[in-house]
């Protein structure tokens, strides 16, 4: 037996109107229907109440006042319409209600469990709980940087959390600007961007190489230095070889530059960028640590290439030693 046709039943168990062939099926579905039997429970419950406060019949002359309110008014419309049907029906019904007193508690019994079924359908389709409502002082879309306090409001679930945002800004001007060659700076930093790292090598390097915005600078923040610092640790073999050429202008004159080259000679990973070093140390053979790095590397390097290249070199300073 299903839920709904037993609790049907269920209310003429109460009533005591229930036919018997079906009160076994509906007495073992409520053995095992814990939700039936709470039905039942309530059911008797409300019987009991009901039988505690008996339904105070209205007076004769109550319902006889009604009955010529109601004659009256519908004597003043035409015939055959709806409140003609519809005062039939009342009477028909006040009729079957006054003789059938089980009905009446059938109909309070029904529209008790309608109301029961009701409530439990707007609960399950209630709309969710909207949001609170979150106000910002400053609407701007940038990230997160940090959370700077939490101040909660006692007794409330409003809290109020203080925050920096991260907002992306623009600047456009000439290279020659000492803005923008500050941002270059900060590109070429960026691990997480192959992209904006080598063209921020590339663009301070053809200034170098036309000899702007390169001045050594004491305190080792300049231009020549984060090309340096390139050539030395960057993983791409491109930026490295920009910045080796952002700094050719300058092997002859800065000791700190040929050190750099000669380390990129000896231990760079990358082929082109060994043999863009011999070709730029070229000049400055008469330097000893430079001809000692050619001789080691025309012996050792493992590309044969290079180490022909490092030997032709050694060889247009032979006049020199």
């Amino acid at each position: 037996m299903k839920c709904e046709i037993a609790q049907q039943n269920v209310v003429m168990a109460v009533y005591g109107e229930l036919p018997d062939e079906l009160g076994g099926s509906l007495e073992r579905h409520l053995e095992e229907c814990e939700e039936c039997s709470r039905e039942l429970n309530a059911m008797r419950a409300l019987d009991e109440y009901l039988a505690l406060n008996p339904v105070v019949e209205p007076s004769p002359s109550l319902l006889a006042q009604s009955r010529m309110r109601l004659d009256d008014a519908l004597d003043l419309i035409p015939p055959h319409g709806f409140l003609t049907r519809l005062r039939s029906n009342f009477y028909g019904w006040v009729g079957h209600m006054q003789s059938a007193p089980a009905l009446m508690t059938l109909l309070v019994g029904t529209g008790f469990l309608a109301g029961n079924f009701t409530y439990r359908y707007q609960v399950a389709h209630a709309p969710a709980e909207a949001p609170g409502v979150v106000t910002m002082s400053n609407s701007t879309q940038g990230s997160i940087a940090n959370v700077t306090g939490i101040v909660p409001t006692p007794n409330s679930e409003i809290v109020q959390v203080k925050y920096n945002r991260i907002v992306p800004e623009t600047m456009e001007g000439s290279l020659d600007s000492k803005e923008i060659r500050q941002l270059l700076m900060v590109g070429m930093t960026q691990e997480a961007n192959t992209d904006v790292r080598a063209t921020s090598v590339k663009m301070l390097s053809n200034e170098c190489r036309v000899g702007h915005a390169c001045v050594e600078e004491t305190d080792g923040k300049g231009v020549r230095n984060a090309l340096l610092v390139s050539l030395r640790y960057d993983k791409d073999d491109a930026v490295r070889m920009n910045a080796l050429h952002g700094l050719e202008p300058y092997v002859g004159q800065d000791r700190r530059v040929r050190d750099a080259l000669l380390e990129a000679l000896l231990h760079d990973k990358s082929a082109s960028v060994r043999t863009a070093a011999i070709s730029l140390l070229t000049p400055v053979q008469s330097d000893s640590s430079v001809r000692q790095v050619l001789r080691t590397v025309s012996t050792q390097d493992d590309n044969p290439y290079i180490r022909t290249a490092s030997f032709q070199a050694l060889q247009d300073t032979a006049g020199i030693q």
